[in-house]
């Protein structure tokens, strides 16, 4: 199984996920998530998941703000020949960094 996100793909999930866009009015802005190699992974017909470790960043007031240490779970399902989320869930880290005010 290879996982493979582009710009495009990341952009449209952020469009349709309200936590984002309540960030944005909030003033948070610059969302970076970084996914690490897969903690676990399973397959099972045209059915898998995967865990991966994930680190997200976004600039708030001036400042950065990184929080280290979640995870990011996909639940997948194969169709025309091609991988597709059907379900995920994200676990929250931990504040890493935080500059500004």
């Amino acid at each position: 199984m290879r996982l493979a996100a582009s710009e495009q793909a990341f952009s449209l999930w952020r469009e349709r996920h309200t936590v984002l866009t309540e960030g944005e009015h909030a003033g948070a802005s610059g969302y970076l998530v970084t996914l690490g190699e897969p903690l676990h992974a399973m397959e099972s017909g045209d059915a898998a998941y995967v865990v991966v470790p994930a680190t997200m960043s976004f600039n708030l007031r001036g400042g950065r703000i990184t929080q280290a240490g979640a995870l990011f779970t996909v639940a997948l399902r194969k169709s025309a020949g091609a991988w597709k989320i059907a379900a995920w869930a994200w676990a929250k880290g931990t504040l890493a960094d935080q500059r500004g005010d």
